[in-house]
């Protein structure tokens, strides 16, 4: 069976051209033959994928009604709980963690009758750029294994590029969605702040994490918007229906936007490698037969948004990993002999590098007598590149910019230097500390062969027409149908 996209895979369930089960079996088979070398995977949970497989099967033949998914195989990144299968953040100090509930994203997805495969490899607790954080496995990226596949969310985006599954659940702090999605040749999407629940998601920085998609095409991932977007009581950072209304993205999906407005920052262009420039250029040069005006827009506050975002993000990571203290749950320090030494030695021992580095940082950040100087100060200068994407949508409709400076860098080359890895994100934190959505899509490739990504951003809670702009370039390219030799 070829390796299908996600809405292609799901019609054929549903009309019977083929079963959920023959479905997971390929996806099995290939995770078995594949991901020994790609590392995509922490946990795969083959039995319970085919009896839920079999038991979508029986309802369609028995000609009952299946949800939106309907056995399509998927795999969620492990910072999502589930009741099924360990939730280990990629840590050693979550490494046994079973968790006692399932993510609002999972029981959405298992709503929709989708089967889920497996969780995926990630930088550990969401911390990096590349997965090279992560604490359990190493995922290399499909197109070069000698190469990073991007972080946080690489093992998912790994996964889809290489046909070890049909879609992902991926999550994006800083960038983490949209990076290892152009560095993988897939698309991610990172939707508005408060459009999909975070309940159930593991927390890195609070005001900024995100769940999204990543899929094969433009339509995977308004699909399974579909699946996961819209308010959940359960998260008090869910925005209700009735100020934002959850739009069908599927509806008016290959609708173009009539006078489309594009906005360029040709200034933020300089830093980027050159074969991502011309990519961007030639993809640019697509939207004007189509009707679209390239508008230049400046964005004063951008050259911040890095210093900014590692100021919040470190210091909502001090807090929240506060909470594993090797008493509560997780791994416990045999060496401890009282409370102190039980909380120290349990995190020195089953804590990466990079985590400790940020915990470190953020912690600094919010001490007496620096909240003011770093903490408070960030989030002023927050504020202002907000305001600077509110000013320049009013003038576009939307806006595009490289996802990276550069394609996939060759494993080990950054971890030396976490200021240059951490340059990584430069693109995509303003998108994260402004709250907007954003995406990537394939857009072409470098001259080593390695996928090279765009990323269009677009105002607050406009996922439908964002994903109609992505939408258009896609269907007037082939970059998105082009996929690793796996075997």
């Amino acid at each position: 069976m070829e390796v299908l996209s996600l809405r292609a895979l799901r019609d054929n369930i549903a009309a019977g051209r083929t079963t959920s089960v023959e479905a997971v079996r390929m996806v099995l088979e290939r995770i078995g033959r594949i991901d020994t070398m790609v590392g995509a995977y922490i946990s795969v949970f083959e039995e319970q994928a085919l009896a839920r497989a079999a038991e979508i099967d029986g309802r369609i033949a028995a000609g009952l009604p299946v949800g939106a998914l309907a056995g399509a195989p998927v795999a969620v990144k492990d910072n999502m709980c589930t009741a099924f299968g360990a939730t280990t953040c990629a840590s050693r100090i979550l490494k046994n963690f079973q968790a006692p509930y399932d993510a609002t994203v999972v029981g959405r997805l298992s709503a929709a009758d989708a089967v889920i495969v497996g969780k995926t490899n990630m930088d550990e607790f969401a911390m990096g750029s590349s997965t090279e954080n992560s604490g359990l496995r190493r995922t290399v990226n499909p197109w070069d294994t000698g190469r990073v596949p991007g972080g946080s969310s690489g093992g998912s985006a790994a996964a889809v590029a290489a046909g070890l599954c049909a879609a992902a659940l991926g999550s994006d702090t800083g960038g983490s969605i949209r990076q290892p999605a152009a560095f993988c040749g897939v698309v991610g999407l990172k939707p508005t702040y408060g459009r999909v629940s975070r309940y159930g998601l593991v927390a890195y920085g609070s005001s900024l994490d995100q769940i999204g998609p990543l899929t094969r095409t433009v339509e995977d991932a308004a699909l399974l918007m579909n699946v996961i977007a819209g308010h959940d009581p359960s998260d008090s950072t869910s925005v209700c229906e009735s100020m934002a209304p959850v739009s069908d993205y599927l509806a008016d999906l290959d609708r173009p936007v009539e006078g489309l407005r594009i906005g360029v920052v040709s200034s933020l262009n300089a830093g980027a490698d050159p074969a991502v420039v011309k990519a961007l250029d030639e993809a640019l040069a697509v939207y004007r037969p189509l009707g679209a005006e390239l508008i230049e827009v400046e964005l004063p506050h951008f050259d911040y948004a890095i210093a900014a975002y590692y100021v919040i993000a470190t210091a909502e990571a001090s807090s929240n990993l506060a909470r594993y203290d090797g008493v509560h749950y997780g791994h416990r320090s045999k060496q401890a002999e009282d409370y102190v030494a039980v909380y120290s030695k349990s995190r020195a021992e089953a804590l990466g590098q990079e985590v400790k580095r940020r915990i470190m940082l953020g912690t600094y950040a919010l001490s007496s007598g620096y909240y003011d100087a770093y903490y408070l100060k960030a989030l002023k200068v927050r504020n202002l590149i907000r305001t600077d994407l509110v000013s320049a949508f009013e003038r576009c409709d939307c806006i595009i910019m490289p996802v990276a400076p550069t394609t996939a860098f060759n494993i080990g080359e950054k971890t030396d230097d976490p200021l240059q890895m951490y340059l990584s994100d430069i693109y995509t934190i303003s998108a994260n500390l402004a709250g907007i959505p954003g995406i990537s899509i394939p857009c072409g490739f470098d001259g080593r062969g390695m996928p090279i990504g765009m990323q269009i951003l677009s105002p607050a809670f406009s996922e439908d027409r964002l994903l109609r702009i992505a939408r258009m370039y896609e269907r007037q390219t082939q970059w998105h149908q082009r996929r690793p030799d796996m075997g």
